[in-house]
């Protein structure tokens, strides 16, 4: 599972914490961490010394977008305090555990835990492209963690699948026949597709709610999970309606 499952981390702003989730993802062999926009730059000196030896066994790749980071991933799960009035489905640590696997099962899907900034979390854009949302269940009058502290909470509890075999989680995998879950890369090469197609039919009234709708419609297409070929059938609906091929 572990192969399969990485942790992105969204303009993290200092070298300290990307070293203490570094070594926290270490601690329970996880190897994967992408990096997008860090403020002080990579590689990082103080990055390297708190990761305490970590980045001696860790891949790390630095991107320009979260898009970018994402592209050849099935899932995305957002790390947030607050849903910001979209409509996702919303795990606790344990219970991600349990959907993850179900997302890996029976496929070479590969997921994605995506953490943002310390000081201001993630981005409505950011978020509009993750699947579902990640809230741990923390004392409401105090309820800020720092991002080593969450990276080791999601990290530690995706540790169960190999420390508890079966008995912690369910398994439940969604039959997809020949195809696969769709990859990040093509499920965006069709919405930006859908919104080329909405602007040229003038469906954007204005443009200052044009962001806000955007959002909304990749959202609804993102938490439903959608395979290779659901994405490819909708690219023909598409074209149908167009009457047009397929770009």
């Amino acid at each position: 599972m572990f192969d399969r499952t990485a942790f992105i981390l969204v303009a993290p702003q200092m070298g300290e914490n990307i070293g203490a989730a570094a070594r926290a993802m270490m601690n329970f062999g996880i190897t994967d961490l992408r990096l997008v926009r860090p403020r002080d730059g990579w590689p990082n000196d103080r990055a390297i010394d708190m990761g305490a030896g970590a980045f001696d066994h860790i891949h790390v790749q630095v991107f320009d977008t979260l898009s970018d980071a994402a592209a050849d991933l099935h899932k995305l799960y957002a790390t947030t305090a607050r849903a910001r009035d979209m409509v996702k489905p919303v795990f606790t640590p344990d219970a991600v555990v349990r959907d993850a696997k179900a997302v890996q099962g029976g496929h070479a899907a590969q997921v994605g835990f995506v953490f943002g900034p310390e000081r201001t979390g993630l981005e409505n854009d950011d978020l509009s492209r993750c699947h579902a949302i990640i809230n741990v269940p923390t004392n409401p009058d105090f309820s800020s963690l720092n991002l080593g502290q969450c990276v080791l909470l999601i990290a530690y509890a995706l540790s169960s699948v190999r420390s508890y075999g079966d008995s912690a989680v369910d398994d439940k995998i969604v039959p997809m026949g020949d195809s696969a879950p769709v990859t990040q890369d093509k499920l965006d090469e069709f919405l930006s597709r859908l919104e080329r197609e909405l602007d040229d039919t003038r469906f954007f009234k204005t443009g200052s709610v044009k962001a806000a709708m955007v959002r909304n419609i990749r959202n609804m297409f993102v938490r439903n999970d959608l395979s290779d070929q659901e994405v490819k059938t909708l690219h023909g609906i598409v074209s149908a309606l167009r009457g047009s091929k397929i770009e």
